[in-house]
């Protein structure tokens, strides 16, 4: 396992395309080109990514957390998370560990919901 400044070091020197001639490598890039052109144009409809399609990734795992479908409104988030946070509140439950890494978890998981919320309110309102 290299540290970051030598991963980067490794990566600066790493050429894909070693061994191969420059017909060989033009063509292998041609051909990933030409196979990865579907990653491109759902790049440029906002669907890149491994999510659902609608979500991210990241949004799929915080709906996970606290326990909510894909298709589950914000304001269902907010519910879960009022929920979590009155039962693993750390003013509510002092001294338990277990319950301030669900809380943490929890405002975590809302914290990227919201902000995903907030950029689709932006995006959709023309600014």
């Amino acid at each position: 396992m290299f540290c970051e400044e030598h991963a980067a070091e490794y990566n600066r020197g790493w050429d894909y395309f070693a061994g191969l001639s420059a017909e060989e490598a033009a063509q292998r890039e041609a051909n990933e080109k030409r196979d990865a052109s579907g990653y491109r144009e759902s790049a440029h409809y906002g669907w890149a990514g491994s999510g659902d399609g609608s979500r991210s990734r990241d949004e799929m795992r915080a709906l996970d957390l606290l326990g909510l479908d894909t298709d589950a409104s914000f304001e269902d988030v907010k519910k879960a998370w009022r929920k979590i946070a009155k039962e693993s509140h750390p003013d509510v439950r002092p001294n338990d560990a277990e319950a301030a890494k669900t809380f943490q978890a929890g405002q975590a998981a809302f914290n990227v919901l919201r902000v995903a919320e907030e950029n689709r309110e932006w995006k959709g309102s023309g600014i």
